[in-house]
């Protein structure tokens, strides 16, 4: 399983990088399967910690992505309209889903080890 060590983690499985970057996570993509299509949040819309901003649909099933912080969505990935399964090929890379102005982050992010630890 693929955990980078700089990224955050919801229990949730959804990644959160220094500069507001949101994706999911290697495991969750894993566990999805192929996705064939990804609803993204709205730019401009505030968001909260926990709250649904997103949903992965793969051939298995459809998946809600809760926001792992606060703040105002800033930019989306339009590039999985056409290319969802980024999110299964580079879900820490072209996969990502949306960008966060973070203003406060949720309280239960983990690092890489125990995000490592909960899943592996």
């Amino acid at each position: 399983m693929n955990i980078p060590s700089e990224l955050k983690y919801a229990a949730s499985h959804e990644w959160l990088k220094d500069d507001g970057t949101v994706g999911i996570s290697d495991f969750a993509q894993d566990q999805l399967g192929d996705v064939v299509y990804v609803e993204l949040p709205e730019v401009g819309r505030e968001v909260k910690a926990g709250e649904t901003v997103a949903v992965v649909e793969s051939v298995k099933t459809a998946s809600d992505i809760y926001s792992p912080a606060s703040g105002t969505i800033v930019a989306v990935n339009e590039a999985l309209g056409s290319a969802p399964e980024q999110v299964n090929g580079e879900p820490y890379g072209d996969g990502w889903l949306f960008k966060l102005d973070v203003t406060e982050e949720g309280g239960d992010l983990m690092d890489a080890a125990a995000y490592e630890a909960a899943n592996g």
